[in-house]
């Protein structure tokens, strides 16, 4: 059995929505420092529904995975749908990863979660409306 899924494999060598929003809505940064991942996040929203999200992601092949793929499960959707990203969503539509590994989509979610935080903070009148 191979150890990455087609997808993971497939969101490394081709991750989607890679790079910076420099006006954006929201945006998270976390990191882990025992694998030495960081992982940034950047949203813009518009009447509640995240238009467009951008990363950057220094890291392991996983990592960069989880990245992508989390940005295309939240692309187009509401913002009281991205709130409800785990990372077992995100792993789950990689295929799965070595459990080794799922520590990458638990960063992917913290991130989104930070940057949904900045966006708050920035627009605490729009909290109610999720």
């Amino acid at each position: 059995m191979a150890l990455y899924s087609e997808k993971v494999m497939d969101h490394f060598r081709n991750p989607r929505n890679v790079g910076v929003i420099e006006d954006a809505d929201g945006i998270g940064e976390v990191g882990n420092a025992r694998c030495g991942d960081i992982m940034k996040m950047y949203l813009k929203i518009k009447d509640d529904i995240i238009e467009d999200v951008k990363f950057e992601t220094f890291g392991c092949g996983s990592a960069i995975a989880s990245s992508s793929m989390a940005t295309e499960l939240i692309k187009g959707q509401p913002v009281s749908e991205a709130m409800k990203l785990t990372n077992k969503a995100v792993a789950e539509a990689l295929d799965g990863l070595p459990d080794y590994k799922m520590h990458c989509s638990v960063l992917a979610e913290e991130a989104i979660e930070k940057a949904l935080e900045d966006y708050f903070e920035k627009h605490p009148e729009k909290r109610k409306d999720v």
